[in-house]
């Protein structure tokens, strides 16, 4: 259903309208999407619209962050790494573009640390540059420049807790998640999900923290 709103949104909307539309469509795949090729055709609907809105409008930035993440999706799904470096290469050019923009800091460090999860430190080191200590950094720096959002908090926790479920940062930045603001859907799906988490961390079970971290980040639900 998504991908055909998708496709008419592109016949009427203005480049703004668009990238909305495409950052709320990868929001719904993210955490709503079931079945892999089913996820792949709507992220592959919001990049062509994002490539097409930024041909109309090189300038536009919400633009650029929503081909980024659809790559990245991607990325993630088909475990292409060429894809992977083409979204690290984006995000940090949004980033140099404006070294403020917290979600341009939060995508390089979930970037880095999602790499690390999948492939294990040194592994994600040598095939695509990926380094934990990189990846904590932009994560913090997105919590400073976040303005109390639940989404900076909420992602380092499950980010961190899917690498080591012992992590002793996590549970204050579960506690800030929770109490976050919420101006997106995005940040209401994180912030329900920090409540989530944060009550199995209370219970101690480093394996059951380990894999619903992993199962409760973006497309962590599709196998």
């Amino acid at each position: 259903m998504f991908r055909y709103l998708a496709a008419a949104t592109v016949l009427i909307a203005p480049a703004a309208a668009l990238a909305d539309a495409g950052r709320e469509q990868l929001t719904q795949t993210a955490f709503g999407a079931r079945d892999k090729a089913a996820a792949l055709a709507q992220i592959a609907g919001v990049e062509a619209a994002a490539t097409a809105a930024l041909a109309r409008t090189p300038g536009d930035g919400e633009a650029h962050m929503t081909r980024a993440m659809a790559v990245s999706y991607r990325a993630k799904l088909s475990h292409s790494r060429s894809d992977a470096l083409a979204a690290k290469a984006q995000f940090e050019a949004i980033a140099a573009r404006n070294p403020r923009d917290a979600e341009a800091q939060a995508a390089i460090g979930a970037w880095h640390l999602n790499a690390i999860e999948a492939l294990g430190g040194f592994a994600a080191r040598a095939a695509l540059g990926a380094r934990k200590p990189v990846g904590l950094a932009a994560l913090d720096r997105s919590i400073a420049l976040g303005g109390g959002r639940a989404l900076f908090p909420g992602l380092a926790a499950l980010l961190r807790l899917a690498i080591d479920p012992t992590d002793p940062a996590a549970p204050a930045l579960l506690d800030a998640a929770v109490r976050g603001s919420t101006p997106t859907t995005l940040d209401r799906l994180i912030q329900r999900r920090a409540v989530q988490m944060a009550a199995v961390v209370k219970g101690g079970d480093a394996k059951l923290i380990q894999s619903l971290a992993k199962r409760l980040l973006p497309l962590g639900q599709i196998k």
